[in-house]
């Protein structure tokens, strides 16, 4: 199991309030920053929500599929 998949189980029931959590996140390196990175920063919450949404693979991304 994936480090993403052991994160997605923990957070089960509660995925709109990790997304809030990410947004706050992102405003507060973009705060930081100045918006410097804002464009960057954008892309890695939707990268994180979009990973959030997906089903529990069982696998992690890098692993190839396991024999049987």
């Amino acid at each position: 199991m994936s480090m993403i998949d052991k994160i997605k189980q923990m957070l089960k029931g509660h995925e709109g309030q990790a997304a809030q959590g990410v947004d706050r996140a992102g405003d507060f390196v973009d705060q930081k920053t100045r918006g410097k990175y804002a464009r960057h920063v954008d892309t890695a919450q939707e990268k994180l929500k979009e990973q959030l949404r997906r089903p529990e693979t069982g696998q992690g991304e890098d692993e190839p599929p396991r024999a049987h």
